[in-house]
């Protein structure tokens, strides 16, 4: 079975909402090589619209400019980009499809099927519903130290807990901490009784 990982760059308040508006200064050569671990490596790459049509609007042009940038550019034109979208979808960067039939039998039937790592980036409600569904593997959030007060938050409303174990935390000189979450199958239990132990005298 495929692997399927989200990379998602977030404020301390949760905000993921136009990240390229704020998370630039503290982009370094350790964020750089933490992008590239997560996506630059996936020969598909699972997209919603709305960051597919960011996507293909800059990057077969930083491609074709041969940028410092431009070896991104071809990694990520190269990959199958397949878009979670119900409207038309403009294919004329390469390798692009649209994802046929509803979301979670499709990527399930795409989690079994032959190949290396699905990455995501972005799409926010994507996310979420696969997520929801247990289909995520990986939850790459770089979290900046940054407040943005206002804006759309990964997590915004839920109708249960959704437990996840921590399989990795890497701060970078910046301030900015790499923290990579997987599902939790077994969270942990416990009461206010159970905490009390661990309570020093008063």
């Amino acid at each position: 079975m495929r692997t399927i990982t989200a990379g998602l760059f977030i404020s301390v308040d949760g905000v993921v909402e136009d990240p390229q508006d704020w998370h630039f200064p503290y982009f370094n050569d350790e964020m750089a090589r933490a992008v590239d671990s997560q996506i630059g490596s996936a020969d598909t790459l699972l997209l919603g619209r709305t960051t597919f049509d960011g996507f293909a609007a800059a990057w077969p042009d930083r491609e074709l400019a041969g940028g410092p940038d431009a070896g991104m550019a071809k990694s990520l034109g190269d990959a199958r980009k397949i878009v979670v979208t119900t409207r038309d979808l403009d294919t004329t960067w390469r390798n692009s499809e649209r994802l046929v039939g509803d979301l979670v039998p499709a990527v399930t039937a795409l989690k079994d099927s032959a190949g290396g790592t699905i990455a995501m980036s972005g799409s926010v409600s994507v996310v979420r519903q696969l997520l929801t569904a247990g289909l995520l593997d990986e939850l790459h959030l770089l979290v900046h130290p940054v407040v943005r007060y206002k804006g759309l938050r990964l997590f915004e409303h839920g109708d249960a807990p959704l437990p996840l174990t921590l399989r990795s935390s890497t701060a970078f000189e910046t301030g900015v901490v790499h923290l990579v979450y997987g599902p939790d199958t077994a969270p942990p239990a416990g009461t206010y009784e159970d905490a009390k132990q661990f309570l020093g005298d008063e």
